[in-house]
């Protein structure tokens, strides 16, 4: 198990490397200067120089890349040129808020969508199977902002039964913070709902014509048992893939439904980083969204072996 663990550290090196290169050079091929946004546009030269060399932006490219990543190594990701703030810390406040509305509607959806999927499969060709596949199909077709938007529109303004803006933390009043995190959370489950209900019926197809499963109806199982036993654990294997891919990719950053909602997650954080040329925070919030994907990723491999007893750990 540890060699199996440290082959998945090693392997992350070179991957959050590369990534950190490519974050930093498409960052500077970014429209617009930091400085001039500072200062405004009537600015003498000589401000311009003393805030340039303030920010380090008049050193060559590789100099500022190797500053930035040694700061990086050492949790300091500098300060935000608009506020002045630390730049961790910031990322790590906002991405607490990220991740409550993730984790809960990964979770959700999980739960609905494996069972429901199996089931499907289960009945195969049945309306009960065609109504999930056209539901599913149906949600991986609808935009989460446009998702987003109808609950809104429907559940805030019309009915009034849900807050339309703002957010409150549920640490500091629960109630009041679930109510706020309904409708982005159900945006968020709706839409990945039909991808893992997609794959998991996929997979426990797959799964459902092998022999074993065959030799375990002769020997007198009921299909629950089968499902059970033998269905559930070999067909989760892709889906707990997928899982791992969604969370990384929704823990990154889920800007547009955090726009909709005005939820001041990580993901507002990196459009507002954009809008502002905000350089140290932007680097700051992708590198954290690439440390994060690859965390996610790793665990789900390190899981891996709990859910397919064919994967080996040696």
């Amino acid at each position: 198990m540890t060699r199996f663990v440290l082959s998945r550290l090693i392997s992350a090196i070179p991957t959050l490397f590369l990534v950190s290169l490519a974050v930093f050079t498409l960052i500077r091929l970014i429209p617009g200067d930091p400085v001039s946004l500072m200062l405004g546009d009537n600015v003498d030269d000589a401000a311009y120089a003393a805030m340039s060399h303030e920010l380090g932006l008049d050193r060559p490219i590789a100099v500022q890349f190797l500053m930035w990543l040694k700061g990086a190594f050492q949790g300091d990701l500098g300060r935000s040129i608009t506020t002045g703030e630390a730049v961790l810390p910031l990322v790590l406040q906002r991405f607490a808020i990220t991740a409550q509305l993730v984790l809960v509607a990964v979770g959700l959806a999980t739960v609905l969508a494996v069972p429901l999927g199996m089931l499907a499969a289960w009945r195969q060709n049945s309306a009960f199977d065609l109504g999930v596949v056209v539901g599913a199909t149906a949600l991986m077709s609808i935009p989460t902002f446009w998702m987003g938007l109808m609950l809104l529109l429907f559940f805030g303004l019309n009915l009034g039964w849900l807050p339309v803006l703002g957010y409150v933390s549920p640490f500091e009043d629960f109630g009041a913070g679930a109510l706020y995190l309904v409708m982005p959370v159900a945006a968020l489950v709706l839409h990945e709902c039909g991808i893992l209900v997609r794959m998991s019926r996929a997979s426990t197809l797959d799964v459902l014509r092998l022999d074993y499963v065959t030799h375990a109806r002769a020997k007198g199982l009921t299909e629950g048992q089968v499902l059970r036993r033998h269905v559930f654990r070999n067909a989760f294997g892709p889906t707990w893939t997928l899982l791992g891919l969604i969370l990384g990719n929704l823990l990154g950053g889920v800007a547009v439904v955090e726009t909709v909602f005005t939820i001041p997650g990580l993901g507002r954080l990196i459009v507002e980083s954009i809008y502002g040329r905000d350089y140290p925070v932007l680097q700051g919030c992708l590198l954290f969204v690439a440390v994060t994907y690859v965390v996610v990723n790793l665990i789900v491999d390190l899981c891996y072996p709990l859910f397919d007893p064919r994967v080996k750990t040696t």
